[in-house]
């Protein structure tokens, strides 16, 4: 066997994929009994047609991300559902706040759309350049300037105190909860590179669902990957390093007890350092009927970020990082059978996707006050819930070895971790350990299911491994 990989998240299975189409063996190894790390989808355990995404639920990503627009998931049988709303922020005492795929109607629904306009506009207009910059590796000449020079000043004002330059308490909130989707403090140059990006996209590609769930993407990478010789193994935890070339699509501290005393000692102790960020407690709900909210258009809305004004939400963010539970914290939503009716059952009974923003390895069962805070711009929407699935924060590595803690981000979402991966290194996807590379979202470029960290991993390999400088052809 040429390559193995361990870990079949989005990224282990896009490094998979790489080397298996540049004429390697590659077999992938899976401690789950599903394929897909933080992109499975998986049944109800009492109302069995009612389906749950475990981790992600709604793809921004899936078509834009270089790998993605490579792979061409619709091209392969993936249906990604695009919805006419990307995302709604309800607000106390006030209408919400919805971030419209067409962004002059999300302009002029907001109490200053103009300056919405001037922060996504242009960024909006050239979407494959800021995707591709804030994606990049961060050790190349930026794949587009003119995109650099839009982005910067953006990311420098929504990444410090100049962030009031976006004018509106509506549509601070509505950028706002996009940031938040980094789990850090509030603002920073990571939660703004991240709220830009997707807000950006919101209005470019919008944010598609995959019909019948997130598994459809794992599933689609580990079609190719069998088409081109690879293999799966599923329900076997490595204990031990496997041989040869080794791309792990794991937490990096698991490097720890997969090598022991063979890692290099300075390397075993800045792993010993490596620090997890911030968690979530996730909620899944079995609903009986639509969510009535006070705001109807809300109704629309797959995706919905749950934590108030912008105030509110830097507030939650503050105290998470610190160590301490939110008294509102951020909830995000979402909603698939908007978009996906083959959601709902044949009585009815729908999937609710939650998650609420918690401090690193909490033990607490957030499902009463995710009811609560839906309850506040929802009254009645405890009467429709027939199921609740919670997994506290300090639980979701039972789920995925990945999340230590709850941290779905495996401690990267943080300036240096996206700049520098784990430990300081020129090469991020490389280790000390001879033919060991790390491909998980603890390297660049971080978080989501975009396959980039398995992409940059599998470029690293293919050329110092095997001397292949040219990347392989992606499409069906």
């Amino acid at each position: 066997m040429d390559v193995t990989v361990v870990g079949s998240g989005p990224n282990g299975l896009a490094a998979a994929v790489i080397c298996a189409r540049a004429g390697l063996s590659v077999r992938v190894i899976e401690a789950q009994s599903t394929v897909g790390g933080g992109a499975r989808t998986l049944p109800d355990p009492e109302f069995s047609d009612v389906s749950h995404d475990i981790c992600s639920a709604v793809h921004p990503l899936a078509v834009a991300s270089p790998f993605f627009a490579g792979f061409d998931l619709p091209a392969r049988g993936v249906k990604l559902a695009v919805p006419e709303v990307s995302y709604g922020n309800p607000l106390p005492n006030r209408p919400a706040a919805i971030g419209y795929r067409d962004i002059e109607r999300t302009c002029a629904e907001l109490d200053d759309g103009a300056s919405w306009r001037r922060l996504l506009g242009p960024l909006s207009a050239d979407c494959q350049g800021v995707v591709g910059l804030l994606l990049g590796d961060k050790r190349s000449l930026p794949p587009s300037i003119p995109a650099a020079l839009r982005v910067a000043p953006r990311l420098l004002a929504q990444g410090s105190r100049a962030w009031g330059t976006l004018s509106g308490e509506d549509a601070r909130a509505l950028f706002t909860g996009v940031a938040a989707h980094t789990i850090s403090c509030m603002p920073s140059l990571v939660s703004a590179g991240a709220g830009l990006m997707l807000a950006t996209l919101g209005h470019a590609v919008g944010w598609p669902i995959p019909i019948g769930g997130s598994q459809a993407i794992p599933e689609a990478l580990l079609a190719d990957l069998r088409s081109h010789g690879g293999e799966l193994v599923l329900g076997e935890e490595v204990t031990g390093p496997p041989h040869g070339v080794v791309l792990y699509d794991t937490a990096p501290t698991a490097l720890l007890r997969i090598y022991g005393d063979r890692l290099p000692s300075r390397y075993a102790a800045a792993l010993s350092r490596y620090r997890y960020g911030p968690g979530v407690a996730k909620v899944d709900f079995v609903l009986a009927g639509e969510i009535p909210w006070r705001d109807s258009r809300l109704a629309h809305a797959p995706t919905l970020h749950l934590g108030g004004d912008r105030a509110r939400m830097a507030l939650a963010e503050r105290d998470v990082a610190q160590g301490r539970h939110a008294e509102w914290p951020m909830v995000l939503g979402a909603l698939p059978h908007l978009v996906d009716p083959g959601r709902i059952d044949s009585q009815g009974r729908r999937p609710l996707w939650t998650y609420a923003h918690v401090p690193q390895g909490s033990p607490v069962d957030m499902a009463e006050r995710v009811t609560g805070i839906i309850e506040r711009f929802a009254p009645g929407f405890g009467d429709l819930v027939v199921g609740v699935r919670s997994v506290p924060a300090a639980s979701l590595a039972e789920h995925n070895a990945n999340l230590v803690g709850g941290d779905i981000g495996v401690g990267g979402n943080n300036m240096f971790s996206a700049l520098t991966g784990p430990t300081l290194r020129w090469n991020p996807w490389s280790t000390p350990v001879p033919k060991a590379y790390l491909c998980s979202s603890a390297t660049p470029p971080g978080g989501g299911v975009h396959g980039m960290a398995g992409f940059y991993a599998a470029r690293t390999v293919l050329r110092r491994e095997f001397g292949i400088k040219e990347m392989p052809n992606l499409s069906p």
